[in-house]
């Protein structure tokens, strides 16, 4: 991509001299011997010196450790099969309550106005009772904890305290069905439950109980069940065998101080979760020295994350953004958490809560500016936003119109950073850079430590041209596997059978000039008609830039020998796709991307299938539309939405 004209945002002189980035430069250019005058020197020392890099990461973030050991990497050659810092002994909720005054460390909001706040002091306190509780069951290290929780301060208690005794973590948030809460808990044979009695959404109130009622007749080797009582204050534990109240779970545990027990660099922390749109959701299982690594990493260096920070991130505890928002506890910083539905009472919600709260890094999803821009919400005019030094955006690539509206409506003089990884990595191999200029439509850079490649298919490198997004060396944060795949077949299967000696991640990516990145959408969504290959979200960008349009979706559908591109369109209520309508969505793609992208069929439907993270599903409505089951449609948020795809008329001609 060529840029005319100047980027959206430069940082100033000063704001880069002021960084922790530019803090670590110096430090790099005295470990290394050498002088990095821009930041794709200091990558290119980053990948190529491993070690050096990693080990000077873990003495800038001051990582907590009984011992780090001499060794940084062992088997670097190996990928997967590389192991970090061998000889290390540490504990990640240490790390993340190494902060014990009066400040607050955890705010909490919900849609229904509710506001709690937790200092420092009183959080390490809860955690020790709940760890307490929990040594009291017999939990001890790799056992599995697990939440069925809104996004409360119960839930980062809980894993902390899970963490603290070396037991495992795994969260789904309360919206997931039993069978899908099943699907994910019922594989890892969780020992404890930690579940709220329901939650808010739009100015509703939904009921937990039943699931968990559920939960403890299909879950057996669950000793016992804490109920966190939110959408119902006080609310019993449904009658529920070894169950008790959060309250009650912790009465008989003073406050104490916390044994940390030391457990390997590669000790398991997380099992989180693929989709599960396309099959069984498989568990991912990440060590607590990676994903605190890797945290560190880009929380310090890439968003600039201080102790006098307050991190806000719009997510669920089913989505990994919410591990690695609650990471934030490791620099010190504030973690504002909400609970409810973004647009309700009304679509400025979100920024209503970073003024009251005075939010520094504000984190949201692409859907989410899409659907604030489009509902006329312009922050610059109606909020104090002074704060706010960052705004993140992830759970699908943000358009260069997002891009636009951030800075034309929400603030000019603002860090506006598209982040891209996944589950997968529970981080990033792109993002943002405090350093770096803002290009619309453009994700700064490749993560420091992360070997970066977009390769064509035949795994050749390639700049400018869209193709596979690789990382050609291991790095810290990648999943000691899946679980129940003790030969780790399903894992080499999963991202290193197409790139061997690679990881293949699935986006398509662009590498543009000056080391800046685009994703165009999953691979796996790419259309091939004619043979030519279109990124669906190349025709998303273009179409819902028309306001009748709130949602798409867009297939390529097996027709006549060939591929032939379908879009289906959900309309505003009480619009319709008239001729009118549609002569103006195929003239928008022509002309903004080519002929090619013009889609045979435009085809209005009532509702658009999404997973819970709120990503549109692409392979539910192809395999739909083929005749084929959808499996595991139970993932998805809205499923009775695939039967508007079923049987359309419009295909068949």
């Amino acid at each position: 991509m060529s840029h005319v004209g100047s980027p959206l945002w430069q940082p100033s002189a000063e704001r880069i001299a002021a960084s922790q980035l530019r803090a670590f430069t110096d430090q790099a250019e005295r470990a290394s011997g050498r002088r990095f005058d821009d930041y794709a020197a200091l990558h290119h020392w980053s990948v190529e010196c491993p070690e050096t890099f990693w080990l000077l990461v873990w003495s800038f973030c001051d990582v907590v450790a009984a011992q780090r050991g001499t060794t940084v990497l062992l088997d670097s050659d190996c990928m997967p099969g590389a192991r970090w810092f061998p000889d290390a002994r540490l504990n990640f909720a240490e790390n993340l309550l190494r902060r014990r005054d009066a400040a607050p460390a955890l705010v909490f909001r919900s849609e229904t106005g509710l506001r709690r706040e937790i200092s420092f002091a009183d959080l390490y306190a809860m955690v020790s009772r709940v760890a307490a509780a929990l040594r009291s069951l017999g939990v001890v290290p790799g056992d599995r904890i697990a939440g069925y929780l809104p996004n409360v301060p119960e839930a980062v208690i809980a894993m902390l305290a899970a963490a603290a005794l070396g037991a495992i973590w795994s969260s789904c948030s309360p919206d997931f069905g039993a069978r899908s809460v099943t699907e994910r808990f019922g594989s890892i044979d969780p020992k404890v439950l930690f579940a709220a009695d329901g939650y808010f959404y739009a100015g509703k109130v939904f009921g937990c109980l039943e699931t968990v009622r559920e939960l403890t007749r299909v879950l057996p080797t669950l000793r016992h069940t804490v109920i966190v009582p939110y959408a119902e204050e006080g609310a019993a534990r449904c009658a529920l065998p070894e169950a008790s109240s959060f309250e009650e779970f912790i009465a008989g545990h003073a406050a104490a101080d916390l044994s940390f027990e030391q457990f390997g660099f590669d000790h398991p922390l997380y099992v989180l979760y693929s989709s599960g749109t396309t099959g069984p959701p498989k568990g991912i299982v990440h060590s607590a020295g990676g994903t605190l690594l890797q945290h560190l990493k880009e929380h310090r260096l890439h968003v600039n994350l201080a102790a006098t920070d307050r991190l806000f991130y719009f997510t669920t505890c089913g989505w990994m953004m919410w591990n690695w928002l609650v990471s934030g506890l490791a620099s010190g910083a504030t973690l504002v958490l909400y609970d409810g539905s973004p647009l309700h009472p009304h679509a400025g919600t979100l920024f209503d809560l970073a003024e009251r709260e005075r939010v520094t890094v504000f984190g949201t999803s692409a859907k989410f500016l899409a659907s604030v821009a489009k509902a006329g919400v312009e922050p610059v005019r109606g909020h104090r936003l002074e704060a706010l030094h960052t705004l993140l955006s992830t759970g699908s690539p943000l358009p260069p119109e997002g891009f636009e509206y951030v800075y034309a409506k929400v603030k000019s003089d603002v860090l506006l950073a598209s982040i891209s990884g996944g589950t997968d990595i529970i981080s990033c191999f792109v993002l943002g850079n405090p350093t770096l200029p803002v290009w619309r439509g453009e994700i700064q850079c490749a993560g420091l430590g992360m070997k970066v490649e977009v390769v064509n298919d035949a795994g050749e490198p390639v700049v400018g041209t869209p193709g596979e997004l690789v990382c050609s060396a291991p790095f810290p944060s990648m999943p000691l596997g899946f679980w129940n795949d003790p030969y780790g077949n399903r894992y080499r299967a999963s991202y290193f059978e197409r790139f061997p000696g690679r990881w293949h991640h699935g986006d398509r990516a662009e590498q543009t000039g000056h080391g800046g990145f685009i994703i165009h959408g999953r691979s796996d969504a790419v259309l091939n008609p004619g043979g030519v290959r279109i990124g669906t979200a190349e025709i998303y960008r273009q179409v819902e830039q028309l306001d009748e349009i709130v949602e798409s979706v867009a297939i390529g559908q097996q027709w006549e020998n060939d591929i032939r591109v379908v879009l289906f369109i959900k309309l505003r209520p009480g619009m319709v796709a008239d001729d009118a309508l549609l002569h103006r969505i195929r003239q928008v793609i022509r002309e903004n991307a080519t002929p090619r992208h013009v889609p045979a069929r435009i085809i209005q439907v009532a509702d658009i299938p999404r997973t819970r993270n709120g990503k549109i599903s692409e392979l539910a409505v192809r395999e739909v539309v083929h005749g084929r089951p959808v499996k595991n449609a139970d993932a998805l948020e809205n499923p009775e939405a695939i039967e508007h795809f079923r049987h359309c008329p419009e295909l068949a001609v």
